[in-house]
């Protein structure tokens, strides 16, 4: 047994001991995935921004949360500037904790109603039926070859998935940094070393 477990952590360190000279790679993967996502909820909030007060403020058909106006203003700039952040590396650790923060309330606000998936299963039948019924009404009266060309009709759940994907990817930034190499706050710590090991590590 013992000649087995050796085995396989010889194995083990030889196939991804390696990958520590690209584990850059996963925190930069990540960062660029966020990136549009944040930028495009943010921009649309504050081009928007009146509509956006009113849905945070309104108790019937938004999110009929207190002080709207700064909320508001709180979630649609923590948007679009923690985008810019992330897309360089600047204070990775320190934009992952309000962005965090914006996700649990979206997830809570809106998204924790509608259970976990952000798309409605195709396959369940009071769904397949709602999709039928929609394909049968486009054929008859609509162009449903131009409508479903770039994809297939879905009925839009709005679970809380996405939202928890997005904590989640954010939680590892969170933990990894902007990554060796490819972030501002790799560089900075070499530039400003501080008080040594200790603060450089924080910043990686």
């Amino acid at each position: 047994m013992d000649w087995l477990i050796g085995l396989y952590y010889r194995l083990h360190n030889g196939v991804f001991g390696t990958l520590r000279h690209v584990d850059w790679l996963a925190p930069l993967a990540l960062r660029l995935y966020l990136v549009p996502v944040f930028w495009m909820a943010g921009m649309q909030k504050i081009a928007g921004m009146d509509n956006t007060i009113e849905w945070f403020a309104n108790e019937d058909w938004g999110l009929g949360l207190p002080f709207p106006a700064l909320l508001a203003h709180l979630a649609a700039y923590t948007e679009a500037i923690g985008a810019l952040l992330l897309l360089v590396g600047l204070a990775t650790r320190w934009v992952a904790l309000p962005l965090m923060v914006t996700m649990l309330v979206a997830a809570w606000t809106v998204h924790w109603q509608n259970g976990w998936a952000a798309i409605a299963d195709s396959g369940a039948e009071d769904i397949a039926v709602r999709l039928g019924t929609a394909r049968d009404l486009l054929r008859e009266h609509g162009n449903y070859s131009w409508l479903t060309e770039h994809g297939n009709l879905v009925v839009l759940n709005n679970g809380i998935e996405f939202a928890a994907t997005y904590f989640a990817m954010l939680l590892a930034l969170l933990f990894m940094g902007g990554g060796r190499f490819v972030s501002a706050d790799y560089y900075l710590s070499r530039l400003y070393p501080g008080s040594g090991t200790s603060r450089t590590k924080l910043l990686d």
